[in-house]
């Protein structure tokens, strides 16, 4: 098709090889190769050239349609290749979308402006599933995972604190024993989640059972449910950096830790844009 324009555009043969930079035989041959495949004539040849035949004109101008589509497609492409756009899908939970994601994503949107992001917020499990069946490329859990299909490449570890108000009465008496909080009321993260498992584990293991009031998903909702209500929780020390309506209680002899990974299923071919996050969460 490109060779057909470039005769309709040079009105010869000759011609439009030189600017091609092809031979006029070369350039006549794959003229007849598009005729072929078409199955009429495109070309009418005289002592004054060429000139397209009736169904010519129609062909040709399809022809520059499809060409300058082509052309855009190609461009688009590239511009995919080089992250000048493209999409990453990624999920992750409370934590990772609002202390981890943030901070990673405007750096990388600041190098490629282009690039968009659609986070998802949901438990380690339901990213996981996600990640396998492709509606997520890329996911922020606890580990361990329970999926073989994934590719996992340890993050973080992110420390667990029970944290209370100032004017709570375990906030004057430091460092806590760990027998002091039993039959305590506890803000907990939603049953079943991957963060209140490794929480109820290292509560049993302790021989301490705390009595859970209340079930929330998001840190700062239980941070405003803990300071306003005068119970405890325990959540990660990423999300009360910052906050000044509690504080930190220590515990002796109870540290609760896990470990926070990026996961990818396994033998998946990547986007361009997911595939440079991934290895810049990594870095």
């Amino acid at each position: 098709m490109r060779s057909l324009l470039a005769v309709v555009d040079a009105g010869a043969i000759t011609e439009a090889a030189d600017r091609l930079g092809v031979t006029q035989p070369a350039l006549s041959r794959r003229v007849r190769q598009l005729e072929a495949q078409l199955g009429v004539a495109l070309l009418s040849r005289g002592r004054k050239g060429v000139a397209l035949t009736t169904v010519g004109h129609l062909v040709a101008a399809e022809a520059r349609v499809l060409v300058e589509r082509y052309d855009h497609l190609r461009a688009q492409v590239a511009a995919y290749q080089r992250l000048e756009g493209g999409t990453v899908r990624l999920g992750g939970g409370a934590t990772a979308v609002s202390f981890v994601l943030p901070d990673a994503i405007a750096r990388f949107q600041g190098e490629y402006p282009g690039v968009r992001f659609h986070v998802k917020e949901a438990g380690s499990r339901e990213v996981e599933e996600d990640v396998v069946s492709g509606r997520l490329e890329l996911g922020i859990v606890t580990l361990p995972t329970h999926l073989r299909e994934l590719e996992v490449h340890p993050l973080i570890e992110d420390r667990i604190v029970l944290i209370a108000r100032a004017q709570h009465p375990l906030a004057q008496a430091r460092p806590l024993r760990v027998a002091q909080l039993a039959g305590l009321a506890l803000v907990g993260f939603e049953a079943g989640s991957a963060i209140r498992q490794i929480i109820d584990a290292s509560l049993r293991e302790a021989g301490v059972e705390m009595n859970v009031v209340m079930e929330l998903r998001s840190i700062p909702a239980i941070v405003r449910m803990v300071a306003s209500t005068g119970t405890l929780a325990f959540v990660s020390h990423m999300g009360i950096e910052s906050e000044s309506q509690v504080e930190v209680l220590r515990v002796r002899d109870l540290d609760i830790r896990r470990q926070l990974a990026v996961i990818a299923r396994r033998g998946a071919v990547l986007s361009p844009a997911a595939r440079a996050f991934a290895q810049r969460l990594r870095a």
